[in-house]
């Protein structure tokens, strides 16, 4: 345990450069005063790591020092192999270098080891894209890639609800979620300071990569963020509510929606007699909400806001007018 933590560690400062203690103790869940014994059992073991104090101080190793230890196990093998995404290698204009990294990577591996990365490789598929969905074109994903990689500017001109814009942006990150790809970049504002910003790629009509940002960058946690915003952009997407009676097949059927709608009818009273429940569900808008829910058909009867309710009494009567 220990030593697989002093080789993490020296790892971490290998890749990292400059770590602080605190930051070493959170990543390993142990305490500062562990993460000093194991720096003195690294620098008793001739690895020349040195401590920086000062405001932007920590530990950091030898200037042009880096460890021989690269051996692999098997179950890291066997990871690394996992976490291959051919396809979305291949958007971004990787797909060459995935598949030469992967033959290295075998090559390098004892040959038990190779076997089972190569098994494993051969039963584990990703396809993130959904049922009756195609992979979305991606023209200009290589060239958000590129400006993410190397810190450049971009700018594009976006189909955004509100039609055509021009923006001029510094990308962040790229996100694939459920088949399509995101760019996260900083915008500046009507306030004019600049504000974090996702922007579909697809809906990206051009693009053009300027030069490199010559501000320094400020730490950005892409993923954190991303798991922010997808809350966010959820709750305001359903910030709108509609009472509902619905039938037990009808609440299957619901619950299929989404994972707000399944937690709303979780939280649902108790059944009547004939097993139909009241429920507060959430809803994006009227016009959004009759189309989720009329597929659902006499399975369920809405109840609350009066508008949403003519809206499906409506749209039942002219799909009954079309079918006699």
């Amino acid at each position: 345990m220990i030593a697989s933590r002093l080789l993490s560690i020296l790892l971490t400062l290998q890749a990292r450069g400059r770590v602080t203690a605190a930051e070493l103790a959170q990543t390993f869940e142990v305490s500062v005063r562990t993460i000093y014994r194991d720096i003195d059992e690294l620098s008793a073991a001739g690895v020349p790591v040195y401590a920086e104090k000062g405001r932007y101080g920590g530990f950091k190793l030898l200037d042009g020092y880096r460890t021989r230890l690269t051996g692999l196990d098997r179950p890291e093998a066997e990871a690394l192999f996992l976490a291959g995404l051919p396809g979305a290698a291949a958007q971004l204009g990787l797909g060459e270098a995935l598949a030469s990294m992967r033959l290295k990577l075998l090559a390098a591996l004892p040959e038990a080891a190779r076997a089972d990365a190569e098994r494993i490789a051969g039963r584990f598929h990703l396809d993130p894209v959904a049922w009756f969905r195609r992979p979305e074109e991606q023209a200009v994903l290589p060239d958000v890639a590129l400006a993410v990689w190397q810190g450049r500017r971009v700018r594009m001109r976006y189909d955004s609800w509100a039609g055509e814009v021009e923006r001029d942006l510094l990308p962040l990150g790229v996100v694939l979620k459920a088949g399509a790809w995101y760019m996260v970049a900083r915008a500046e504002g009507r306030d004019g300071r600049d504000h974090v910003r996702t922007y579909r790629v697809a809906s990206i009509l051009s693009l053009q990569v300027g030069e490199p940002d010559p501000a320094p960058r400020a730490p950005f946690d892409l993923a954190a963020h991303w798991a922010e915003f997808s809350l966010g952009y959820e709750a305001r997407m359903q910030a709108e509510r509609a009472r509902v009676r619905v039938s037990p097949e009808g609440v299957r059927r619901l619950c299929r929606l989404s994972a707000a709608m399944a937690e709303a009818l979780a939280a649902a009273g108790p059944a009547d007699a004939s097993g139909w429940r009241e429920a507060e569900i959430p809803i994006e808008s009227v016009t959004h909400a009759v189309t989720e829910l009329l597929p659902i058909g006499a399975r369920l009867e809405v109840l609350e806001p009066a508008a949403l309710r003519a809206a499906m009494a409506e749209a039942a009567r002219e799909m009954s007018t079309l079918y006699g």
